[in-house]
Formats: structure tokens, sequence, C-alpha cells
């Protein structure tokens, strides 16, 4: 394949054409796919790269998504989930046993929380929060049995930055496998695997999908640990749709674009927020306010489509302004 640019991969990768010779690439809605002769049924289960079985294994646009991500986030494979959460669940209990341990930042999604705290833990799986931004602090909560370091970096809601290179030093002395949620930033703006991660997710109904039409998620990284995470998902099934697989391989035509936009957007609106005297505080990534702002400017090309702000007035001033938002929907996605 060609070395393009990755805004032009994310056009230009496609699912090999059918016989029609079609432009855009068709939806394979079929749960699953016929084989020739018993013998070539036979090879295609023995090898799953051989042919398409079941599209709760594969199917041609889930793997053309795959195909696509794995080129923008630098991976050498990947799996598509149903959802975020599936990806988030499925890069820990596809890798995990009773009695490991897990080392993550205090700083996570809320149903990652609860994957840590209320699901995990009935597995004998055990977890240590830290300060995300201290390093110090994942190093002193090791333990012989931590296989898994766990982070969102930019985090969500407070957005803040973790360094992920010195961060996979310190994973890597310990061989731990370093699982970084992508989610906020898009292989766009941040790529954590050049970085030094070893696993990357994403809630692709966030920015992949970029309109909040369709749900899903991703898991990208090194080979030998996605095919442990590929047994696990075969055979409990959290897999994407087709359709959702095609409409998300669609969006990422356009995702530089949007995320130029969102991130200028950003800016403007941190910098506006920053002037009030309503405002008690301004989060943005590449804003020199910020705590890591360095760190940020250093591994993020861009800050962003997320600004986190406190009003003066606490919860009822926040209520009195998103009562009077018009331009902005209030909808839980991003």
């Amino acid at each position: 394949m060609k070395k393009y640019q990755p805004e032009t991969n994310a056009i230009r990768i496609q699912a090999e054409q059918s016989s029609f010779q079609e432009h855009a690439v068709p939806l394979y809605l079929s749960s699953s796919f016929t084989f020739g002769d018993a013998e070539e049924m036979r090879a295609t289960f023995a090898d799953e790269q051989a042919g398409y079985v079941y599209s709760r294994y594969a199917n041609p646009n889930t793997e053309e998504l795959i195909q696509k991500m794995c080129v923008l986030e630098g991976a050498d494979d990947g799996i598509a989930t149903a959802s975020g959460m599936a990806a988030v669940f499925e890069s820990l209990a596809g890798l995990l046993s009773a009695g490991d341990h897990i080392v993550a930042s205090r700083a996570v999604f809320g149903s990652t929380h609860q994957i840590l705290t209320q699901i995990l833990t009935r597995w004998g799986i055990k977890h240590t929060y830290v300060s995300g931004t201290n390093i110090e602090e994942w190093a002193s909560a090791l333990t012989p049995a931590t296989k898994i370091f766990l982070c969102e970096t930019p985090s969500n809601p407070g957005l803040d930055i973790i360094d992920i290179n010195k961060l996979s030093v310190l994973s890597k002395a310990h061989n731990i496998i370093l699982n970084i949620d992508n989610c906020f930033a898009t292989p766009y703006i941040q790529q954590p695997i050049p970085l030094g991660a070893d696993l990357v997710t994403h809630s692709a109904t966030k920015y992949i999908d970029g309109q909040g039409r369709v749900l899903g998620g991703l898991v990208l990284g090194r080979q030998d640990l996605i095919d442990k995470i590929r047994f696990f998902h075969r055979h409990t099934g959290p897999s994407m749709s087709a359709f959702n697989a095609w409409i998300l391989s669609k969006s990422l035509e356009t995702l530089s674009i949007r995320m130029d936009k969102h991130c200028s957007n950003a800016m403007e609106v941190a910098n506006f927020l920053g002037k009030s005297n309503r405002v008690k505080s301004v989060i943005y990534p590449h804003l020199p306010s910020h705590p890591q702002y360095d760190i940020a400017r250093k591994q993020m090309k861009m800050g962003g489509g997320i600004v986190s702000f406190e009003l003066e007035g606490g919860i009822s001033a926040g209520k009195k302004f998103l009562d009077a938002v018009r331009m902005f929907s209030l909808t839980a996605n991003l």
C-alpha cells in the first residue's frame, strides 16, 4: 500500500470491489457466508484469515473500518465492537485472569470506573487508582500481579493530560501492557502507539462518527494482544454491526476536516470563557494555563474539541447556564 497522509488513507482504503465494480463500498448485511465445497469450509474455519465465516467473527464492512483505523493509529491489528464500553471491557477482560492487577488513572469515564470496581472485582481482578499525571504514583502502585496500565488522555471530562511516552518507559521496564483510551483526541490529533502504548481503545460513537448516528467501539494495537482479545470477542459476541461499521468507515473520510474545525472553535470558546468574570476556571489542553500544557503540545497536534470550565456560583449557576444555551444540544455525546 502506498504511503499517503492519514486523511487520504481514511478515504482510499476500501474493501475489495465486487463484480459490480461499485465506487462506494456496499453494505454486507449478511449474518453468514457460504463456501464452495466442504474442503473450502474446513480450511476457512481452520484459518480465520482465509475468508469470512460469520459476521459475529468478521464482516467486510467491519474489516474495512479496522484496516483504516489501524493505519491511522499505527496499530498491527484491531477489533470493532458494538460500543466504546464493549471495547474498554474486552481490552481488559480478554487479557486478565483472577489475581491480576490493574493500575488506572483516577480520571476515568464513569462506566470504566464501574467495570473496575463492580465487575472485574467479581473475578478476583484488583485495581489501584493513581493520579494519572504523576508517574511516581504509577511506579509506587506496581505489584508483582500488575498486568495493565489503563488511562485516558485527555481524560473525560477534566482533560488531564498524561505523558504517554514517560508512562510507556515505566510499563516496558516492568513488562506491563499500556492501554490508552484515545477517544477524546482521535488518531488525527494523537497517536499513542508510536508514543509507546500497546493498546488503544475508542468510543467510535463520539468523534469517529461525529454526527450522533450510531454506536461503536474499537480496540487496536499489538498483534499478540489483539489475538488474545479476539478469542474473547469471538466467543462472547460484543460485535459491531455491518451497518454501523459502514457508517463509521464513511465518517472517517471527513474526520480531519471535522477535527480541524472542532479544535479551532474550541480554542476560541476557551479564550472567550477565560476573559469572563463569571467563569471560575477554564481547562483546555492547548491553553498555556493548562497544568500539562507542555505535554499536550508535545503529543497532541491540536487541543481537541472539548472545553471544560467551572462557573462562579456553583450548581445553580450551572443549571441556569445550561437552560440558557441555544446553539448546543443538551445530550450525552460529544
